[in-house]
């Protein structure tokens, strides 16, 4: 999606950190493969997560673009997720199910198009920024409730790991987020109090995941690396932000 706005140097004596750059860059890892089309429960449960991730990892982008960190990445990860999130909608869109699923995705698309129109068409600010942690919770919220539903659909105990999978994916990209809303000194109090309550979800969840009777020696391969890149993410976030004047 293309944007009209260009972006100004940065701000005299702004220093971007090495924690900030980790923010924006390190949690990337957990997006899983795409495939053209879903193909069945399993597969929707996993895009209908990964668009709840998809809603924070742009909030993240545009965050990291107010603060001119690592722009050029964060314009890319900004363009893509919006594309994949287009595109995973209209897919979810024509899968769904039941009536009230597809009710659910109806709702998102209206949100979804509203937390576009703060995305695109001018260059972040920081009134703009406190918008968008409105709007993107709202279309965390619908994505969420999409995801409950085609896992109740489901029934079964593999349909729950998938959902709880995806919700890793959200959190580690919603704690950066609310890192960069900390830096920028955006809704620090909301930020500060967010950041510490996906945290500690992060963490249980792993626990859930490792203990689960149906995750196989592959998962706790997969399990096994996401701790070693928790202990990497956890130490990132816990550095605490130096704050910027933004525009």
């Amino acid at each position: 999606c293309a944007r009209s706005w260009s972006r100004a140097a940065p701000w005299p004596g702004w220093q971007c950190t090495a924690t900030r750059r980790t923010a924006v860059g390190m949690c990337a890892a957990l997006v899983l493969p795409v495939h053209a089309q879903v193909s069945d429960l399993n597969d929707a449960i996993n895009k209908a997560g990964r668009q709840r991730m998809l809603s924070q990892r742009v909030g993240k982008a545009y965050l990291a673009l107010g603060l001119q960190v690592q722009s050029a990445a964060a314009t890319k990860v900004l363009d893509q997720s919006m594309a994949l999130f287009d595109r995973q909608l209209t897919e979810l869109k024509v899968f769904a199910p039941t009536a009230a699923i597809r009710e659910t995705y109806a709702q998102l698309e209206t949100q979804w198009s509203a937390l576009k129109g703060v995305l695109v068409g001018s260059a972040p600010s920081a009134a703009n920024a406190v918008k968008l942690l409105s709007l993107d919770a709202t279309v965390l919220a619908l994505a969420n409730t999409g995801t409950s539903q085609l896992e109740q659909v489901h029934g079964k105990p593999t349909g729950k790991l998938v959902n709880i999978a995806g919700r890793q994916r959200m959190l580690s990209q919603r704690m950066a987020k609310f890192y960069m809303a900390l830096a920028w000194g955006v809704e620090a109090a909301t930020a500060t109090s967010e950041l510490a309550k996906a945290r500690t979800e992060f963490a249980q969840a792993l626990e859930i995941l490792r203990n689960a009777p149906e995750a196989t020696a592959e998962i706790h391969q997969e399990l096994a690396l996401a701790d070693a890149q928790w202990v990497l993410f956890g130490a990132a976030i816990s550095a605490k932000p130096s704050t910027g004047n933004a525009a």
